[in-house]
């Protein structure tokens, strides 16, 4: 109802209604994979043209990072910080960058070395022609893009990262340098405020992860 008081164009995409009755027998089934495909596949039905970004409940945005988002070519990231409960520790995840090219990760723990990439599903957005035009894509042109049903808890991103390009060389980083911090994860159940402070990060920390 409230985006209906605005000009915002916008379209509702109804899904998983075959999981109703697996979701009332196991409170466990998360639908976020199967929402996420079903707008995937309205995107590459329609051939529509313009960029796609995930943005959920659990982030708190700002509205520089909507207008970086209408200059993105291909596939552009940034680094997203995520508090922790209470408030006392915060966790970058995303690239380090000279200019806009990627050079390294932002991580911790140990498990995150697995991981290709080290992006959250908030720190990317992507041009909406490579679901559709599989010369975009050429190492996966022969497959639809989607979010694996069922994927290790932290590997969300990267696994589908992986379907949309082949290395760093094909990212954008945002906006030169990744000097600005555009939004912030905050899982549910946190403490910290809503609007969380540094909200800008005037030179990149060390790089855990280098690129070799």
């Amino acid at each position: 109802l409230a985006l209906r008081r605005t000009a915002v164009m916008h379209r509702y995409v109804g899904c998983c209604d075959g999981l109703n009755a697996s979701a009332s027998a196991s409170p466990a089934v998360d639908f976020r994979p199967h929402q996420l495909n079903a707008g995937l596949e309205v995107v590459e039905n329609h051939r529509l043209d313009g960029v796609v970004y995930f943005a959920d409940e659990e982030g708190v945005y700002s509205l520089p990072l909507f207008d970086r988002l209408r200059q993105i070519r291909r596939f552009g990231t940034w680094p997203v910080p995520t508090i922790s409960d209470g408030g006392h520790d915060v966790v970058l995840e995303g690239p380090v960058c000279k200019q806009n090219q990627v050079v390294g990760w932002h991580t911790s723990g140990d498990a995150s070395k697995l991981q290709r990439f080290h992006v959250a599903m908030s720190g990317f957005a992507f041009n909406s022609t490579m679901l559709w035009d599989p010369r975009l894509r050429s190492h996966r042109a022969w497959n639809s893009i989607r979010h694996p049903e069922m994927v290790e808890q932290g590997f969300q991103g990267t696994t589908f990262v992986e379907q949309l390009v082949e290395d760093e060389s094909q990212m954008e980083g945002i906006p030169a340098d990744c000097s600005q911090i555009m939004n912030w994860h905050v899982p549910f159940g946190s403490e910290s405020p809503v609007y969380p402070k540094g909200w800008r990060a005037t030179a990149n920390l060390d790089v855990i992860i280098p690129l070799k």
